[in-house]
């Protein structure tokens, strides 16, 4: 079996199959991308001056006014800080593994579809080149074919084979722009996050020192 035949028949076959590949990958991302900034709206609420409000809230240990402070709240940080204030009586330590667990899992949902964005992003550039390639081999196997066509025939190949690196590029640059905008997003709440329950856990320990003295 000669391996250069087999590929070479493969890429006959034409670069039009692997422009489809593209366009269902755009359809796919753009449906993603809308999703995404739909789930993503409203989901960081501003903190203000409740940062300093729970602290206190903590610290005098009227927990019931804390969690009353954040709940029913819309936001990532303001469900943590609820669930972690649930077993506040607990002490730091707790608390401080609960929201890592929480954390986690809030990351893992904000994140979601959020790889196939970047795989996109990373890789649509190569599919198309790898189109534009199949495309240049089947346009000077043309002119094997018909030598009359000369550099006509072989022009018109390339140029038509090069649509796929441009399709490719096309589908590729917004998956990338609106992957790290999400990504940025993402590392914003899940700041708002960490910081609601730091200050959580200092009120917490604030409270054992005072309590100690």
């Amino acid at each position: 079996m000669n391996i250069v035949k087999t590929f070479l028949d493969f890429a006959l076959l034409g670069a039009e199959w692997v422009m489809w590949v593209l366009v269902a990958l755009s359809v796919l991302s753009i449906a993603i991308m809308f999703e995404r900034a739909i789930f993503f709206f409203g989901k960081r609420p501003s903190l203000g001056g409740l940062v300093d409000e729970l602290r206190t809230l903590v610290q005098k240990n009227d927990l019931g006014a804390a969690k009353s402070l954040v709940g029913g709240k819309k936001g990532v940080a303001f469900h943590v800080a609820e669930s972690v204030l649930s077993i506040a009586g607990e002490g730091p330590r707790a608390v401080d593994e609960l929201a890592s667990a929480q954390l986690i899992a809030q990351r893992l949902r904000l994140e979601h579809n959020l790889a196939f964005l970047g795989t996109v992003g990373n890789n649509a550039p190569f599919i198309g080149l790898f189109g534009t390639v199949i495309g240049i081999i089947q346009a000077f196997h043309d002119l094997s074919l018909n030598t009359q066509g000369g550099a006509s025939t072989v022009m018109s190949g390339i140029s038509e084979a090069l649509v796929a690196t441009a399709i490719g590029l096309l589908v590729a640059i917004p998956a990338v722009i609106a992957y790290n905008l999400f990504q940025r997003r993402i590392k914003a709440i899940m700041s708002d996050s960490d910081a609601l329950v730091r200050v959580i856990i200092s009120g917490l320990e604030g409270r054992g020192a005072a309590g100690g003295k």
